[in-house]
């Protein structure tokens, strides 16, 4: 099951939940896995801060970070997403909050399902799977 929460953080955008939990669960079947639990959770830049530098020693603002559970057959993880990345993010990619907040919640699906994205042809690769996704969103 994929649900969604607040921690410290209240979205302030309206975005199509239940269109994207189809997407995201459809990822999950693209690639032979059984759904378990995934928490997509919504908080500011400085909770979210605080997982990079405690549990990735990385000292810089990020979008998302993923905490994979997975075992061989079943998917499950928290999704952790900064709100206030998301916001700036769609303003520098002139896309909009839904759009991008949209993005990050496959990305962090894409990673729970195999992805990296630690060289630039991972990048690349992620890029293409998260626009692929993204097409099947209603306009």
């Amino acid at each position: 099951m994929i649900f969604y929460t607040n921690y410290l953080h209240e979205l302030k955008f309206d975005f199509n939940e239940s269109a994207l939990v189809v997407v995201l669960e459809r990822i999950v079947a693209d690639f032979n896995f059984e759904l378990g639990d995934v928490a997509v959770v919504f908080g500011t830049d400085d909770w979210l801060l605080t997982y990079n530098q405690n549990y990735l020693n990385h000292d810089y603002f990020t979008d998302i970070i993923t905490f994979d559970y997975s075992t061989p057959d079943l998917i499950s993880g928290d999704l952790l997403i900064s709100v206030d990345r998301v916001i700036d993010n769609s303003v520098y990619l002139n896309v909009s909050r839904e759009t991008e907040l949209s993005r990050v919640c496959i990305h962090g699906l894409l990673h729970l399902v195999g992805f990296k994205d630690s060289t630039e042809k991972e990048k690349l690769m992620m890029r293409e799977k998260e626009n692929e996704y993204l097409s099947l969103l209603p306009n």
